[in-house]
């Protein structure tokens, strides 16, 4: 999948006046878009760890399904989104490889919720990072990531069968290149952090 982004954003210096930091992570299989999403959507120049991929990765990473790709995130991307002068929104990216997937219970540390990012060529890649969520009980939603070429379309409610996602949980698609796309997806999770919040408040 081609990694460029539409609609970047002016670079806009952090307000002196920001006091709120929320935290959100997006999780996902390897090559499925995260650094791309975060690279999108951030008002910023993501802080990322990309590596370039050598023969040391051979018969331990699979990227053959996204052959295209040449990096990879070995730490975490980070970026940032300025709600408002004084509500600042971190996006930590995490990397998508199993021998990093170590370094995702530090980061769901202190998170208000995540993204999980799906290729529908590898949904199996996805299973880990649901039951890490939902084993440390954060909030999450779905974003299904269109790839070029992706012969396979599956709908949504197949898609949501195969990853035996609840109800409850939002399953969207999204273009993880584009901005708006990429906005879409982070309101669609803060509307459901929203509606969490709303619900355990209306619970005796």
């Amino acid at each position: 999948m081609d990694s460029a982004t539409s609609e970047l954003p002016s670079r806009t210096p952090l307000a002196d006046v920001a006091e709120t930091g929320l935290k959100i992570v997006i999780v996902g299989g390897f090559g499925v878009g995260k650094t791309t999403l975060v690279r999108s959507v951030s008002e910023i120049r993501p802080l990322n760890t990309e590596e370039v991929m050598t023969q040391a990765g051979v018969g331990v990473d699979e990227p053959a399904a996204v052959a295209s790709k040449t990096t990879t995130t070995v730490a975490f991307d980070f970026g940032r989104i300025s709600l408002t002068e004084r509500m600042v929104l971190y996006l930590f990216g995490a990397p998508g490889q199993e021998r990093f997937w170590f370094l995702w219970d530090r980061l769901f540390s202190g998170t208000l919720g995540a993204v999980v990012l799906v290729d529908t060529r590898r949904m199996s890649d996805s299973w880990y990072a649901i039951d890490r969520l939902e084993h440390h009980r954060t909030p999450f939603v779905v974003a299904v990531n269109r790839f070029d070429g992706d012969g396979t379309r599956f709908s949504l409610d197949e898609i949501r069968q195969a990853l035996t996602l609840p109800e409850h949980v939002p399953l969207i698609d999204c273009d993880a290149r584009v901005r708006s796309s990429g906005k879409h997806v982070l309101i669609t999770l803060v509307d459901h952090l929203y509606e969490l919040a709303m619900a355990r408040e209306k619970t005796p």
